[in-house]
């Protein structure tokens, strides 16, 4: 995984944003002055002052800055501790050699500080891989080897062409004397090509933090080149401009500690030929350096190495290789697998039940395919979100049930396939437990499945085929289940129309009107579903109404009227027959309620009603108004529309009725057929 690039500043207290100004500051100053002092303006007689204090003390400036950056931030934390020690290594050693060295007349060379000055290398080595892991978390074993084969074929190469040069310059000395000439340009060839390695990385792009870190890799490089040519010709001369370099160099890292290690929006790949660049690179030094042997003989340092050089970058290809191996069976199980439910998919039924027919050999077996019923309405009422994580339980209840059998899969959608081996004795018990599995339910919803099975090879013996039969025995049982049963309020509703055949286009109207006096509330989503349901059902409870009550031309007497009250009872009973109609049922139970509370069958008053119900009501009113009826004449729009002000705060709810009056003459007119 890569990480992205991080572009926040790492300070943010004022008091620490002041110091790191301040030290910047003082660093500039410093610098300043011991280049104006080393190219002989000023100070001539002023070496003791600035070749010791204040050039030791900007590196002691330089560890500080690096060490107060790990302490006061935690983010990168151990990589800048690592880099302040490394710098903190560096200043110790030339502190041994200011005060303990510098006046000797045979120094020993290699000396105790030649070990601090090269402690600062490893610890800021390791110290720009933590910073670089932050960037590229996900390939530290790649990189590490990388690292380490980079490592190896510049120890080869440098040990072959700087050898020659650190032996001249040491006249031939002892083999520490040479090592330890050789290890300060290898080192820094070392860190300046994990930098330039971070730079292409980046292409080219590396932001603040990483171009100072670059800098002053450079800049150390340069220091250490110049010292290593100069001495070797004799012209080296303690406290010349060049030795700034070194000082600038560490204050450059202290720097960088404080500024952002990413450029924004900018993320490292290590992808493609960025990643066959380093291993083949070393390949081809350690494998020149092979070569070079074999016309001029060089030393066994450099052979050796080179040697290891071509065993790491055969290492690098074995883990890339294992590596790419993962991500190509991650990726074959990706295409394979569902992502929603877990279970296979299409792709992988149709190369599974291919094989099955291949090696069946007597065997029996069964494919079953099985379609989700109310699940669309489910999907389009609670969102897509809930429908995947319905699809996602549904799909690891089956996987549990046909688990000791076989398979299973979804083809896509609401489709869910089993493929299972099994006697055909036991296929029926298997096929109830799927179906249950299938099955869920709540206050609003009910989700039940249709199948279609196959046995596999009598009565089909090709993959198509099986399929073809399967969907085929499928459908014609949905359609066989949809003409025995709809959705339960569709049946209702039939049976309603049947008794009354006017309530058709009453209910319509009400549900319409409703719907948009509701969308005008910001109903929304599931609530306005029940709202749509609740609006349709109202009078579902009149199916127990005797006809000469319903259709009755006279008033109705008051034992009359308490009857007919009831059918707001008898609606919520009959609709909590249904698990999927229950919360619908509590709402058709207050579509005549009043806002003052004297409504039946509960007295509920104001916010107690529930709002679908409020809305419903207002809805109903208006439309038995406008519409004639067996005991009434019909209203106009206008009329009915005054009327339902008119009981505001009493009968009716005051905002439901502003939203339905905000509708406008044509919004009381979204049936359609009025006025």
């Amino acid at each position: 995984m890569i990480a992205p690039a991080v572009s926040r500043p790492p300070h943010g207290s004022p008091r620490v944003a002041r110091a790191v100004r301040i030290g910047q500051i003082l660093a500039a100053a410093g610098v300043i002055a011991f280049v104006v002092h080393a190219s002989g303006a000023v100070g001539a007689d002023l070496h003791g002052l600035f070749d010791d204090w204040i050039y030791n003390g900007l590196l002691v400036l330089a560890a500080v800055g690096c060490l107060g950056r790990a302490v006061a931030v935690r983010h990168e934390r151990g990589a800048w501790l690592l880099m302040g020690l490394g710098i903190a290594a560096w200043t110790a050693g030339d502190l041994h050699y200011a005060f303990f060295l510098a006046e000797a007349d045979n120094p020993p060379f290699p000396s105790i500080g030649d070990a601090f000055y090269l402690g600062f290398y490893p610890a800021s080595f390791a110290a720009l891989l933590l910073l670089l892991r932050s960037r590229l978390s996900g390939h530290m074993r790649t990189l590490s080897l990388d690292g380490a084969t980079a490592s190896l074929a510049a120890a080869a190469a440098g040990s072959g062409v700087l050898f020659m040069l650190v032996s001249a310059t040491t006249g031939g000395g002892a083999a520490a004397a040479i090592l330890t000439n050789l290890a300060y340009p290898l080192g820094d060839l070392l860190l300046l090509a994990l930098v330039v390695g971070v730079f292409a990385l980046t292409g080219w792009r590396p932001g603040t933090a990483w171009t100072l870190i670059g800098a002053g890799m450079i800049a150390a490089t340069i220091a250490d080149g110049v010292y290593l040519i100069q001495v070797a010709d004799g012209t080296y001369v303690e406290g010349g401009v060049y030795d700034v370099f070194w000082p600038t160099a560490m204050l450059l890292l202290a720097l960088a500690a404080w500024r952002p290690t990413g450029a924004p929006g900018r993320s490292m790949v290590l992808d493609g030929r960025s990643a066959l660049i380093t291993p083949v690179v070393c390949a081809l030094i350690g494998v020149g350096v092979q070569v070079y042997d074999h016309f001029d003989r060089t030393n066994l340092l450099a052979l050796a190495l080179s040697v290891a050089t071509i065993v790491a970058v055969v290492v690098r290809l074995d883990v890339t290789f294992s590596e790419k191996r993962t991500l190509t069976e991650r990726l074959r199980d990706q295409a394979t697998t569902d992502p929603v439910t877990g279970t296979g998919n299409r792709r992988k039924l149709m190369a599974d039940l291919e094989d099955l027919l291949r090696h069946l050999a007597g065997c029996t077996a069964m494919l079953m395919i099985f379609d989700l019923d109310g699940f669309k309405r489910y999907n389009d009422t609670f969102g897509h979100p809930a429908g995947d994580a319905l699809l996602g339980r549904l799909g690891r209840r089956l996987a549990a049930v046909v688990e000791p059998f076989g398979s299973v899969y979804r083809l896509g959608g609401d489709e869910f396939c089993v493929l299972a081996e099994l006697p055909e004795n036991e296929a029926s018990a298997l096929i109830d437990a799927a179906a249950a599995a299938l099955c869920d339910h709540g206050d609003a919803f009910e989700v039940t499945s249709s199948f279609g099975a196959v046995f596999l090879p009598s009565e089909a013996d090709a993959p198509s085929e099986a399929l073809r039969l399967a969907d085929q025995r499928l459908y014609a049982e949905k359609a066989r289940r949809s003409s025995e049963r709809g959705l339960p309020q569709d049946v209702l509703l039939r049976g309603l129309f049947e008794r009354e055949p006017d309530l058709h286009e009453h209910v319509r109207r009400v549900a319409r009107l409703a719907e948009a006096a509701g969308r005008g509330l910001g109903i929304a989503g599931a609530e306005l579903e029940h709202l749509r349901l609740a609006a349709e059902l109202h009078d579902i409870g009149k199916l127990a109404i005797p006809d000469e009550l319903l259709m009755k031309p006279a008033p109705l007497d008051e034992e009359e009227w308490a009857f007919v009250r009831k059918h707001t009872l008898i609606g919520q009973r009959i609709l909590t027959a249904s698990p999927a109609l229950v919360a619908i049922g509590r709402v058709v139970r207050s579509t005549h309620e009043r806002w003052d509370g004297t409504g039946y069958p509960d007295g509920l008053a104001g916010d107690e009603i529930p709002t679908v119900a409020r809305i419903a009501a207002v809805a109903d009113v208006f439309d038995v108004l406008v519409h004639e009826r067996p005991y009434k004449d019909s209203w106009s729009v206008e009329a009915a529309a005054e009327e339902i002000r008119k009981g505001a705060g009493t009968q009716f709810d005051p905002s439901v009725v502003e939203a339905f009056d905000s509708l406008g003459p044509d919004g009381w007119r979204s049936d359609g057929e009025l006025g």
